[in-house]
């Protein structure tokens, strides 16, 4: 099963000018809350995960150990790191990440000259796409 999240992972496109760690902990975050990996699915070793997406292991470790934290994933004695239950965020959380997401849409969206209609219709799609894949995942 977890061979499907790491060529999930590995079809992510680095950024340049965009910490490592970062793209992949949203990778990983956006697979999880999609619904991709159920709750007690294997995530990959570090190992593995560095292998395959072709960084560096402390990197790896680095996510992991973040995901852990956060409640992403979970360790197990005897088990490995499993996928989590998807932790709810109270609501200065919420706004926190939401603030920081929007604000490197924004730079990228100004980046690439786009205008804000733009904009927000693509954020409109993806809005309609992803509540789509929640609701066929439940």
């Amino acid at each position: 099963m977890c061979h499907i999240f790491i060529v999930t992972l590995s079809s992510f496109t680095l950024r340049p000018g965009q910490p490592i760690l970062d793209q992949l902990l949203f990778a990983a975050r956006k697979a999880i809350l999609s619904g991709e990996f159920s709750p007690g699915q294997p995530f990959p070793s570090i190992r593995s995960l560095a292998a395959d997406l072709r960084i560096h292991p402390n990197t790896a470790h680095k996510a992991v150990q973040r995901l852990i934290q956060e409640g992403f994933l979970v360790a197990r004695p005897g088990l490995g790191t499993l996928v989590g239950e998807p932790p709810g965020a109270g609501a200065w959380e919420q706004h926190r990440v939401l603030q920081e997401e929007f604000e490197r849409v924004v730079v990228d969206a100004i980046r690439a000259g786009l205008e804000l209609p733009e904009v927000l219709d693509a954020v409109q799609g993806h809005w309609h796409r992803l509540t789509k894949s929640l609701e066929v995942a439940k």
